[in-house]
């Protein structure tokens, strides 16, 4: 098959200019589809993180429950149970429900990554701060917690950009972000190829400047440190 018949620079160029408006207006739905599932699932992650590290050894069963679970099954079947699990219980808006859906897929990885952070602190810390008369609770929010966040830094970045690209799922529960837009486009011109290539150009664009961003962050916490 001769290449010119599948891919043509000219449609790709006259696409790129034409769509550029479409894909602008759903990139910022798929950056605030991502930012809102990373915040909610890092809520619902630390949470699941301080029950694996509970001292009652039911709390670490549901927590480590819970995140074999998600981590054993694809996104795509939970954004799937999510979605219309939540449409039986409460009316959300397909972007609230996917945001739901793909948080609890970042929590399990969020949660794993405090968990490793949490416990990679010196055991001397939680003991110095048990010595100045400190409670657990007390010590583990203002001895433990404050340096566990400055190491879990650099793997929730990557998660961050991980939830970017896994975000593109939404788009099998009707969210109009830069897959779907796509898919809508490609079906309306035909030019598949040159649509679907476009749009990976816009998902590298974002994946990095958050790239950048992270790296920023990750650097000046560094300096923060010294």
């Amino acid at each position: 098959m001769i290449v010119g018949s599948v891919f043509d620079f000219g449609t790709f160029i006259s696409e790129l200019q034409r769509t550029y408006p479409f894909f602008i207006e759903a990139g910022l739905v798929t950056i605030q589809l991502t930012i809102a599932s990373v915040l909610i699932g890092t809520v619902i992650g630390i949470l699941f993180a301080l029950l694996k590290l509970s001292p009652l050894k039911i709390f670490r069963i549901i927590a480590g429950t819970y995140i074999t679970i998600i981590r054993g099954t694809p996104l795509i079947v939970q954004i799937f149970a999510l979605f219309y699990g939540f449409s039986q219980i409460i009316m959300l808006s397909a972007f609230w429900s996917a945001a739901l859906a793909l948080a609890v897929h970042n929590s399990a990885y969020i949660a794993e990554i405090f968990r490793g952070a949490t416990q990679s602190i010196d055991k001397g810390q939680t003991e110095a701060g048990r010595s100045l008369g400190m409670s657990g609770i007390m010590t583990m929010r203002r001895i433990v917690m404050p340096q566990a966040m400055r190491r879990a830094v650099p793997p929730l970045g990557n998660q961050f950009i991980i939830g970017l690209k896994d975000s593109s799922l939404a788009a099998f529960v009707a969210v109009d972000e830069l897959f779907r837009t796509a898919q809508g486009i490609a079906a309306g011109t035909l030019n598949t190829m040159e649509t679907f290539i476009i749009v990976g150009i816009y998902y590298l664009l974002l994946v990095m400047i958050f790239t950048v961003i992270v790296n920023a962050v990750e650097q000046r916490m560094a300096k923060s440190e010294k």
